[in-house]
């Protein structure tokens, strides 16, 4: 089916059957080294069943009381109208205790379940997040943590209850009476079962437009919440809403589909119960006329068809949402089927920092095999030195910052620090040792507070603001009305680029990893303010290796070598001296970006820090013809 964003999904690229959806469940109903959950679990059970045979001796009682009255209307069958009550009341109590005792399986099961999806979703790699789709994502989760907890309830209080009492009223019937009212009563419930199997089946593809419809509306919706400023730069906020509405559009159209097809599936199974309760009552009343049955029997059988006939009715719901728990469900366990692309190696040991040398050795690397975007790198950052990379757009220059970070693997060469490979570390000791402030910072929605302290759990205060004096923040965070507990807003949006990028300079700070990754860490920032902190950014990375991506080449010319990066592959490489002496691709660069400050600053005094700030284009520097 198309629609007006294009073809759906295929979810049944992926599809499971429904006995893998129960096993992906079944440890969290029946958790490994958790005695308690299995002892609920159990009497939970037990109780279901108690219940179930209180029930079903709930007809017999009346049968005899009829019985008693018809034979004696002078003496009142008391004890049979007590045990009567008494199996009604019993019935009820058992039910309420199994919900009393499974209480906390079932949510046991959901926060379990959450967890595990989160814990999963973090261990997956980054070229996952960058291919997901948020709000169809989180809709996914939301429905299948619910549908964990109606698919427990409704198998275990629902599904087995009704068959286990399919097969008392059977037997009793058999043993009472002759074969064909079993007979008669089990292919009803045969028949009411298989149709609503096959009508079920026919449906689900409806709930499943109506999921994937609904996970694509979700997914627009917060989509263009997440980019208000640019709907509102743009004018767009009637193609959103109309984009929106083209997609609820659809999943209307699907839902009543849904409601059609289960008005005429309840009608089907109306009938299959009307049908077989006539038979059964068809046949009680001649054996009455015959003799062979009392009017206690009469009763008696149709009681207990009526009473077959609410667990059901009810199991044609619960069957229907039995398969629509398992749609959600599947959904939410495919996301636990998914391999990490970075994984540490069986045996992976802590990385051991000791001067922090890194080494990229012959390093080659692709997104997509067609196409190639690290061919060959190869160089070295001493102990305590700064490397700077330069080059235009697509040269490859965060993809090292992304590598060094392990957030990929190499697909050749090697990637080292103090001679160790990273590939063969854990992850979480390589990460530690790196400080990273990346080119766009985003920010919890939480406090400026939190967002410092989140490079470091459990820093103190002082430390804190130590670590936002040096990136000098301290001043502009005691200025808000809040201070330090200001909310800074979803991704950080309440805070300029500027004091967002400071913020993450601070939060490095505090780290104190032995390794920094400067990725554009200063191009939001004024000139002024640049200029403050590039001293503060050399003193905390003084005695430290550092990797600086740079675009303004203004903030490198320190650097102990920079490396100049072209169609991925290093092109250049020396001092800021050596390259100008070089005359090659930085050094025509360098004149065309200060030929650039110098007119701006002519023409307007306050131009200079506007066009240091955003700057000319990197590409156009470095793809302008070089000096012969």
């Amino acid at each position: 089916m198309r629609t007006a964003q294009g073809p759906l999904p295929d979810d049944n690229v992926r599809r499971r059957s429904d006995f893998h959806v129960l096993r992906s469940l079944l440890p969290f109903l029946w958790p490994k080294h958790d005695w308690e959950i299995k002892t609920r679990v159990v009497f939970a059970l037990l109780a279901i069943i108690a219940a179930k045979v209180a029930t079903v001796f709930v007809p017999y009682f009346l049968k005899l009381a009829v019985d008693a009255l018809e034979g004696d209307l002078m003496a009142l069958p008391l004890w049979i109208i007590l045990s009567y009550g008494g199996a009604r009341l019993l019935s009820l109590v058992f039910g309420q205790v199994r919900d009393a005792i499974f209480a906390k399986v079932g949510v046991r099961a959901i926060r379990k379940s959450a967890l595990a999806i989160l814990e999963h979703l973090h261990r997956l790699s980054l070229r996952f997040h960058l291919q997901r789709q948020t709000g169809g994502l989180s809709r996914s989760i939301e429905r299948g943590t619910i549908a964990i907890q109606s698919l427990l309830s409704i198998t275990l209080f629902n599904l087995f209850p009704t068959l286990f009492e399919v097969g008392l009223v059977t037997a009793i019937l058999w043993g009472a009476f002759d074969g064909w009212y079993a007979l008669v009563t089990f292919a009803t419930v045969l028949t009411y079962v298989v149709f609503t199997a096959v009508t079920t089946e026919w449906r689900l593809k409806f709930r499943r437009e109506m999921n994937q419809l609904d996970n694509r509306a979700n997914t627009r919706a917060i989509d263009s919440l997440l980019n208000y400023e640019t709907v509102k730069a743009f004018g767009n906020e009637n193609l959103e809403t109309q984009e929106y509405d083209a997609v609820m559009g659809e999943y209307e159209h699907a839902a009543v589909r849904t409601q059609v097809s289960l008005a005429l599936m309840n009608v089907g199974q109306s009938a299959i119960i009307s049908i077989g309760v006539t038979a059964l009552m068809v046949m009680a009343g001649f054996g009455v006329m015959n003799g062979t049955m009392s009017q206690g029997d009469f009763v008696m059988v149709n009681t207990y068809m009526l009473q077959l006939a609410q667990p059901l009715n009810f199991f044609g719901f619960v069957y229907r949402n039995i398969k629509q728990a398992l749609v959600d469900l599947e959904k939410m366990f495919d996301l636990l089927d998914e391999v990490p692309d970075i994984q540490d190696k069986e045996g992976a040991v802590s990385l051991s920092v000791t001067d922090g040398a890194i080494k990229f050795e012959n390093v080659t690397f692709n997104y997509d095999p067609r196409r190639q975007i690290l061919k060959g790198v190869s160089f070295e950052v001493p102990a305590g030195k700064t490397v700077a990379i330069v080059g235009p757009t697509g040269s490859g220059k965060s993809t090292i910052g992304r590598l060094l970070f392990r957030m990929y693997d190499v697909t050749g060469g090697r990637i080292t620090i103090d001679g160790q490979d990273i590939a063969d570390v854990t992850q979480q000791s390589l990460r530690g040792a790196i400080g990273i402030v990346p080119q766009d910072t985003v920010l919890f929605n939480n406090t400026v507070g939190y967002n410092l302290a989140y490079a470091k759990s459990g820093s103190d205060q002082d430390a804190i603001e130590n670590c936002a004096r040096m990136a000098h923040v301290h001043d502009f965070i005691a200025s808000l009305p809040d201070g330090y507990k200001t909310l800074v807003g979803e991704r950080g949006l309440k805070l300029s680029g500027g004091e967002k990028q400071r913020v993450a300079i601070a939060r490095v700070i505090l780290k104190g990893s032995p390794i920094l990754i400067f990725d554009e860490a200063t191009s939001a920032l004024d000139t002024h303010t640049e200029k403050e902190i590039q001293s503060n950014l050399s003193e905390v990375s003084e005695g430290r290796s550092t990797v600086m991506i740079a675009h303004r080449l203004s903030t490198i010319i320190d650097a102990d070598e920079i490396l100049v990066l072209e169609d991925g592959e290093v092109v250049e490489r020396g001092t800021h001296a050596d390259l100008l002496e070089k005359e090659g691709s930085y050094a025509s660069a360098w004149r065309r970006q200060q030929k650039s400050f110098a007119e701006a600053a002519t023409d307007d005094p306050m131009a200079i820090e506007y066009k240091e700030g955003f700057g000319t284009s990197d590409k156009a520097l470095f793809d302008e013809p070089k000096p012969a």
